[in-house]
């Protein structure tokens, strides 16, 4: 029962973070706009990347654990 809430809690939290990084994929700041917050949004995407990996990670991990 904790295990599979555990794969519900995480497969949202992957989700989620996916979501959040496909937003800011547009064209915009290549035709002006969005330079001055360039700095600060490599570090949240660095972030949303490890929230992603570590997310991914610990799901499969659940996983396998779940099937023995």
């Amino acid at each position: 029962m904790l295990i599979s809430l555990s794969q519900i809690v995480l497969a949202v939290m992957l989700i989620g973070s996916i979501l959040l990084q496909a937003q800011g994929g547009g064209l915009s700041p290549a035709f002006g706009g969005g330079g001055e917050m360039y700095r600060s949004r490599q570090s949240i995407e660095k972030v949303l990347i490890a929230i992603t990996a570590i997310s991914a990670l610990l799901l499969a991990a659940l996983s396998v654990i779940a099937l023995l």
